[in-house]
């Protein structure tokens, strides 16, 4: 466009005036009394290319008959002629002017278009890059340092240990160098918004294969555990809320705005259409030949991930009262489940296979739930982010945080064991729901100290107690006079971790940031009680 324009204006010849010592006048208020000079040797030019030192000496007073225009009039191209010779230069000045403007025009549009589109498709790109990048590292360092704590016969969670570094770092960071820790924390925000956008999906295997977990469950058995689950819940609940508001009676700190939380994109509709091809097309892949990827979980684990999203998505996009009955995490495992009903039917496999091949435990022979449980560390990792981003309202109100948090947590953990106790559950199965009330991620990481435990059903009722806490938690802290943010926050978090806190975010933000810090230190100050052994000892003491 530049090139199309240099070529335009080169084409006039540059004559030397006499008056290109004059002032050029640069008022845009006052009317300019002189041409504009030449844009190739910067003097002041005669009214077109033809003219020529005699023409301009030919006028009234030796100088040439200029008229007035106002300024940033674009029209103007030289000296009038009083001799009505003007057409031709205006005739002239037009045509140089439609070869500077026309082509120029058009050059425009091209690299509008070009820019647009790439200016469109690099941002988009180095977005991807971004991601890969931040959250590659994020589940890199939680592989390795499972694999150090395993080789090192360490008990201790280690992506809570992970956590704890990245804190740490973070801290030490925005202690000496603050730009720094900002640089930390803009370079994961991708990480900790992918994780952020599909967390509840990482909880859903547990209950896909629900159906293996419980079949080995007395029914009588079965009761007991919801019994347990859902008084528990009401209960934890009631200790964690009370606790909150005495002590704020206490300190009597004045309640300050949180630091805005970063939300993730909403689900579009190409993702959607995306995920619905993927699962067609593995479907029939897995349908013609089981063994296509080597084994069936493998060759199965395109489709049943895609149905396992795809349920999320359209969960996700129910409205809100449809929600209410049927959650995002119950439609999620409802289309991965309907997608293994089918698959074993038409391939003859039956449904245990297929469900055994959705969550195999077995590192080298992955299925989807394998492959969404896989995060669960990154998940505990990348709490230290938001812990960090509201530092600030963790220290200003510390103390009613951290009572509440151990106080909860502490009655969480004895109050199952003892309800376990006082109406016969199986010792095993009472201390495989011990961590009820704990993010599934650090509920796994709990039980995993206890010997003869079914980590499944720990998953699947730490679950179902989320669901109880999104459905009912707001009447219930209602009728329980919990009306303060930090109360309501707390105690949330604290009885129905993630899915509670997102039920209520929803309704009420000015609870969020409490949820969120709640939600974390919850499974952290369990998971830290828990890796001690006198502890261990005495719940299996009172499990029986």
């Amino acid at each position: 466009m530049a090139a199309i324009a240099m070529i335009g204006v080169t084409t006039l010849r540059c004559h030397h005036h006499r008056l290109s010592a004059r002032p050029r006048s640069t008022s845009t208020a006052r009317s300019c009394m002189l041409p504009p000079r030449c844009r190739r040797c910067g003097s002041l030019t005669p009214h077109s290319s033809s003219c020529s030192a005699a023409s301009s000496a030919s006028t009234s007073h030796g100088r040439p008959a200029l008229n007035r225009i106002a300024a940033g009039n674009t029209s103007f191209m030289g000296p009038a002629n009083n001799n009505g010779t003007a057409a031709p230069h205006r005739s002239l000045s037009s045509n140089i002017r439609r070869r500077l403007t026309v082509p120029n025009s058009t050059a425009g549009a091209g690299n509008a278009s070009a820019t647009s589109s790439s200016s469109g498709l690099l941002p988009t790109i180095l977005g991807v890059a971004h991601l890969l990048v931040s959250l590659g590292i994020v589940v890199a360092t939680d592989k390795y340092l499972k694999q150090a704590f395993v080789a090192a016969s360490i008990k201790f969670p280690s992506a809570l240990f992970g956590m704890f570094c990245v804190f740490s770092v973070l801290v030490v960071f925005d202690t000496f160098v603050p730009a720094l820790a900002k640089g930390f924390m803009d370079f994961f925000e991708p990480a900790t918004l992918f994780i952020q956008r599909w967390l509840p999906l990482f909880y859903v295997p547990s209950l896909v294969v629900l159906p293996l977990a419980v079949r080995d469950v007395p029914a009588a058995s079965g009761i007991k555990i919801l019994t347990i689950t859902f008084g528990g819940w009401f209960a934890s609940l009631a200790v964690a809320g009370y606790t909150a508001l005495a002590v704020r009676k206490l300190v009597k700190t004045q309640l300050i705005p949180a630091e805005p939380m970063s939300k993730p994109s909403p689900f579009s509709t190409f993702e959607t259409w995306a995920w619905a091809a993927i699962f067609v097309a593995s479907f029939g892949v897995a349908y013609f030949n089981p063994t296509a990827l080597g084994t069936t979980a493998r060759t199965c684990l395109p489709f049943l991930l895609a149905a396992t999203v795809l349920g999320y998505m359209v969960g996700s996009g129910l409205p809100a009262g449809v929600k209410k009955v049927l959650h995002p995490i119950i439609s999620c495992a409802l289309s991965a489940d309907l997608a293994a009903v089918a698959y074993g039917y038409l391939s003859g496999s039956g449904l245990n296979a297929v469900l055994g091949d959705y969550l195999t435990k077995a590192p080298s022979n992955p299925g989807a739930g394998d492959v969404l449980m896989g995060f669960l560390g990154s998940v505990i990792i990348s709490f230290a982010f938001s812990m960090f981003k509201q530092r600030k309202l963790v220290k200003r109100h510390a103390a009613e945080i951290f009572t509440s948090i151990a106080i909860a947590s502490t009655f969480s953990l004895y109050s199952t064991a003892i309800l376990g106790r006082l109406i016969g559950l199986e010792p095993s199965l009472t201390v495989s729901i011990l961590p009820r009330c704990i993010t599934v991620a650090l509920a796994l990481s709990i039980v995993s100290f206890f010997e003869g435990v079914n980590s499944s059903l720990t998953a699947a009722v730490v679950v179902l107690t989320g669901l109880i806490g999104a459905n009912f938690v707001q009447a219930a802290m209602d009728k329980l006079g919990l009306n303060d943010p930090i109360a309501r926050g707390l105690g949330t978090a604290s009885s129905a971790h993630g899915l509670g806190t997102a039920a209520l975010s929803a309704k009420e933000p000015e609870a969020l940031p409490f949820c969120a810090i709640a939600y974390g230190l919850t499974g952290i100050f369990g998971s830290l009680i828990c890796s001690v052994p006198a502890v261990r000892q005495s719940l299996i003491f009172i499990a029986g």
